[in-house]
Formats: C-alpha cells, sequence, structure tokens
C-alpha cells in the first residue's frame, strides 16, 4: 500500500465516485471510524462486528491510496491523508443524503468532530465560552482548537473551520464577520486615576507582545510611540497582559471588546497625543470555511453557535479613569 501524500480532497473525490458496488458502504465505514475514534464504536453503530469494519477500513485504504488511520491501544489516529479524504467522503455523504438514502443518519443530531482555529487570546476570552454553549446544545461534538497566528488553508482540510483577521478572497470559501472593534489603551481604574490626563504614551508603564507576535499591528504601534524603558512587561499571552492590565502593572494597547473580560478602563490623554491615537488599529475577525463543508450537520452547528455567541463581540466603548 503506498503511504504517499494526497494531493487535495479533490483527487479523493474522483476516487470515490467509481460505480463499484460497495463503495460507499466503505465510506461509511471511514466516516464512522474517523468520527468515533474507535473499531468498535464503529461497528456497534454500524451494526456489524470489528472484523468487518476493520476489513472495509483496508480495503478503502487500498482504494485511496493512504494509510488514513494509525491504530493503537487507546483507538484510532487519523493520519493527515485521512483529513483530505474526509472532505470528500462527506461530499459523498451529502450527496447521497439528498438522493433520500441515508437521510435519518444525516438528520439525526450532529455529532463527530471539528477541527477549529482561532487567533490566542481571542480564542481564551471569547471562543471558549462560546463553545461551552456549543457543548450543552450539541453534547456529541468534540471540538479540536488549535491557536495560533498561523493562517491554515481550508482548502486542502487543514481545519473545518477558522477565525480569521483578515478577510480571505476564495471563491471556495464563505465567511461572516464576527467582530469590529478598535483597539484602545487600557488598563486598571486604580492606575488610570494614578496616571491622571498623559501628555507622553512613555509617561506610563505598558505591557506588550513579546517577539512571536511583534508582527500584530498593536504591537508595533507600542514599539513606535512608546519608549523601550517604559515597557515593564513583554509576553504573548494575554490572560497575563489582561491579568497585568487588571492588576495596575501597567497600560495594554487591545480592542475595546477585552474591556469587559477585566473590567479595565480607557487611558485618559490630551490633544498632543489625539494624532498617534488615531493610529490605534481596529480588528476584523471572520468565521470562515468550505463551501464543501459548511452544510454538514456537526460543521453548521458550530457555526450557528458561534455566530450567536461571537456576533455580540461588539464595539463597546471602555469606561474612562474617574467615570462610572
Amino acid at each position: 500500500m503506498s503511504a504517499r501524500k494526497p494531493a487535495s480532497p479533490q483527487s479523493f473525490s474522483a476516487k470515490l465516485q467509481g460505480g463499484e458496488e460497495g463503495r460507499w458502504d466503505d465510506v461509511r465505514v471511514f466516516l464512522a471510524a474517523h468520527r468515533l475514534r474507535n473499531l468498535g464504536a464503529a461497528a456497534r453503530r454500524l451494526g456489524v462486528d470489528i472484523s468487518t469494519v476493520s476489513r472495509r477500513l483496508t480495503a478503502f485504504e487500498a482504494t485511496v491510496g493512504a494509510r488514513l488511520f494509525d491504530r493503537g491501544r487507546h483507538g484510532l489516529t487519523p493520519t493527515r491523508a485521512a483529513g483530505a479524504v474526509l472532505v470528500a467522503a462527506e461530499a459523498m455523504e451529502l450527496a447521497h443524503a439528498r438522493l433520500g438514502r441515508e437521510a435519518s443518519a444525516v438528520e439525526a443530531a450532529p455529532e463527530g468532530v471539528v477541527r477549529l482555529s482561532a487567533p490566542p487570546g481571542f480564542a481564551d476570552m471569547f471562543v471558549i465560552p462560546a463553545l461551552a454553549v456549543l457543548r450543552q446544545r450539541f453534547p456529541g461534538i468534540v471540538v479540536e482548537l488549535e491557536t495560533s497566528v498561523r493562517v491554515v488553508d481550508l482548502t486542502r482540510g487543514e481545519a473545518d473551520l477558522a477565525l480569521r483577521s483578515v478577510r480571505p478572497t476564495s471563491a471556495e470559501l464563505v465567511l461572516r464577520k464576527v467582530m469590529h472593534a478598535r483597539s484602545v489603551a487600557l488598563t486598571s481604574p486604580t492606575l488610570a486615576r494614578s496616571l491622571g490626563v498623559l501628555h507622553d504614551w512613555s509617561a506610563a508603564p505598558w505591557l506588550a507582545f513579546d517577539r512571536d507576535l511583534a508582527s500584530l499591528p498593536a504591537a508595533q504601534w507600542i514599539a513606535r510611540h512608546v519608549a523601550r524603558p517604559s515597557v515593564v512587561l513583554r509576553t504573548s499571552h494575554y490572560a497575563s497582559l489582561l491579568a497585568g492590565a487588571a492588576a495596575g502593572m501597567g497600560v495594554v494597547l487591545l480592542p475595546t471588546p477585552y474591556a469587559r473580560v477585566r473590567e479595565l478602563v480607557e487611558v485618559r490623554h490630551d490633544a498632543t497625543l489625539a494624532a498617534s491615537a488615531a493610529l490605534w488599529p481596529v480588528d476584523d475577525l471572520w468565521l470562515v470555511g468550505h463551501k464543501s463543508q459548511r452544510e454538514l450537520p456537526r460543521v453548521a452547528a458550530v457555526w450557528q453557535v458561534l455566530t450567536e455567541t461571537l456576533g455580540v463581540v461588539r464595539e463597546t466603548e471602555p469606561r474612562r479613569a474617574g467615570k462610572s
């Protein structure tokens, strides 16, 4: 059996569309194994014995020309090739559902694994609470959450959904804006009152992003407008930045929704700093999915919950020091 890396989900789609009898049964076995990550559980779901599931998986791997699972004591671990096969297999599942076959399975409660990519910080403060709502509504869904600034390739099946700060342009993707907010200088009410009205940004202690997030617009603004000795903490951990600001350690430049997370207030500044404050970045965030995946029940359920819960992450004016 060849273990070569598949070129794309489309290359597998052609292989799965052949007319050989039993091909759809092999796809069903693959989908059950991928969703449940266990041969026994897949066998029970399909109403067959474990040996049948194992045999059909082996045959399916031979058909697509790639190893799809690592089999171990703790169950099945999908390989990278399985991610590409999954796109084509689920498209086939949808096609069968539209023809009236397997409709009951597709219309059942959404379940299975959804891979979601989200920026650090936003994932901790806003996505995790949304996933708690998802868990209550759809307990059969398991989310694999990747938090990094890396841009995943949805067209290659690297994730099912992604939250991106730059609007994608590919015709293969569907998207919805879930956040639009400007960044402001935030800190604790106590430190804000102590600082009073700033005449120089470097007169305040600052909390800044570390080197691995130095390309972010907020990090670049601080590098241009705040003297290095005034930066008292560097970290790329958003929770630490917020905790430091809430403790009165310094000022942090973040989008306005973060003010609600820790009850932070905006630092006051005079007219001489208005021009540089006008350069504070404005952040957009887009929920993005692949058109071929968007109608899948498990993906549609996550999309629904994220758009409902993240839709309230709108720009709000944080309190200023001295205001209630």
